[in-house]
């Protein structure tokens, strides 16, 4: 999988230099960028039930937006020279670490006390 995101963040960059906007392309930027496109991803699910799973004429919305969402994050790791994948095993490590296992798994009660 990481290979296919390197793949993925070259044509990104790949695509940004050709249209010479990689100069635009700062951290700052890049962040309010990716929170934009979270929003618009956000918007989707504003008024769903919560239990429910995205409706078709929804989901190719949603994609859209997650493609978008990603786009930005490759970018921005890119830019700031941080593996993703790395960094994302990193955090996962980190919170299973934090969050073992136990009897009281899946209560939502028992993670807010470990914070």
């Amino acid at each position: 999988m990481s290979d296919r995101i390197d793949v993925l963040t070259e044509a990104i960059i790949d695509f940004a230099e050709r249209r010479n906007w990689r100069q635009h392309h700062t951290p700052k930027n890049l962040v309010m960028a990716l929170s934009v496109e979270v929003g618009e991803l956000m918007e989707h699910f504003m008024w769903l039930d919560g239990r429910c799973s995205v409706p078709p004429p929804l989901r190719d919305d949603v994609r859209a937006e997650i493609g978008d969402v990603m786009i930005y994050l490759c970018n921005l790791a890119a830019t700031l020279d941080i593996d993703l994948v790395e960094a994302a095993q990193e955090k996962l490590a980190e919170a299973e670490r934090r969050y073992p296992v136990t009897p009281s798994s899946g209560e939502f009660g028992s993670m807010l006390s470990k914070s």
